[in-house]
């Protein structure tokens, strides 16, 4: 049978039964009780200063306990490891708690998953490393006229189809590199935008040359899905010419320091740091390396797919 909670109704009747001297197990055989129940409410709950047993306190003791109780479900240690190894997969503690309720494997929220990396770090743990972490820089100052990645004949981001805002229909992506700490040695990546799919092409330099090779060969793969690109405005994508003389794309170029109009581009980039974190030269990270983390990257459940994974999402089109 299961256990339930004393009523205040029971607590009355309690207090007039010990009034009228009847013992703990009299009391337990009236109410139906196990008189162990009886015998731990009297002694848990009677009034300090003068030991006696009054059923409006004993409930307001009772109800306070159980409001400063905080019981947390307990885990098995097979359950936090297998939530460790996702963390060192760098999944969020949201895509863990998302991805496990999908699939009703276990029941953890995000925020007791936090409540342990900050426990396995007191204990010099290294679980916090996995986790996400952006510094936030003070603001460029804009200047009037701008004149960065300026080419004539550029298609502006506001020129793009208003369907691709929607995110509705796959085929639309978002294309920026990652510098690494040399200024030379850096990784191409793109994003689409239905599906939050990344692709990552390793560039020996930010050029022209390397950026374009190593976007047709990323085209090539998945031109069947490929209708529309926007970019960064760096003169590395200059070549976006051949992209479309060869494929049937368009390429479209976002405003000047507005990275909020490749939102998913900006927001993929900074998982990548993950990776590849600022500072760390790029000069030893190789096209195996990227292919990795892309597949890590598209292995993750993303809350606002409902934790479905890019990898899923982009497997249906």
């Amino acid at each position: 049978m299961e256990y339930c909670q004393l009523t205040q109704a029971e607590r009355y009747i309690i207090a007039s039964m010990r009034r009228h001297k009847l013992t703990v197990a009299q009391i337990a055989l009236r109410l139906g009780r196990h008189r162990s129940t009886i015998y731990r409410e009297v002694k848990r709950n009677k009034t300090t200063y003068n030991g006696h047993y009054g059923a409006d306190k004993a409930h307001s003791y009772a109800t306070a306990r159980r409001r400063r109780s905080r019981r947390k479900p307990q885990y098995s240690q097979q359950e936090l490891a297998r939530v460790e190894g996702l963390l060192r997969r760098r999944w969020s503690p949201k895509q863990i708690s998302g991805w496990y309720r999908r699939f009703r494997l276990l029941e953890i929220s995000a925020q007791t998953i936090y409540r342990h990396i900050r426990r396995d770090r007191k204990k010099t743990g290294d679980l916090w490393t996995y986790t996400r972490i952006i510094s936030k820089f003070g603001r460029k100052r804009y200047r009037s006229v701008d004149s960065r990645g300026v080419l004539p004949g550029k298609r502006h981001i506001s020129e793009r189809p208003a369907l691709v805002e929607r995110r509705r229909q796959i085929g639309h992506w978002e294309v920026d590199t990652v510098m690494g700490a040399d200024l030379r040695h850096c990784v191409l990546t793109m994003v689409e935008r239905a599906t939050g799919l990344a692709i990552i092409k390793k560039l020996s330099a930010r050029t022209k040359e390397e950026a374009t090779t190593a976007l047709l060969r990323a085209i090539a793969g998945h031109h069947k899905q490929m209708k529309t690109l926007t970019f960064d405005n760096g003169t590395e994508f200059h070549g976006y010419k051949e992209l479309e003389e060869h494929f049937k794309v368009k390429c479209y170029f976002a405003t000047p320091y507005h990275s909020w109009e490749r939102g998913s581009n900006e927001n993929t980039n900074g998982l990548i740091r993950q990776y590849l974190p600022k500072g760390m030269c790029m000069r030893h990270i190789t096209q195996k390396d990227c292919d990795r983390i892309a597949y890590e990257l598209n292995s993750r459940p993303r809350e606002r797919y409902g934790f479905r994974t890019p990898a899923e999402l982009y497997a249906r089109a």
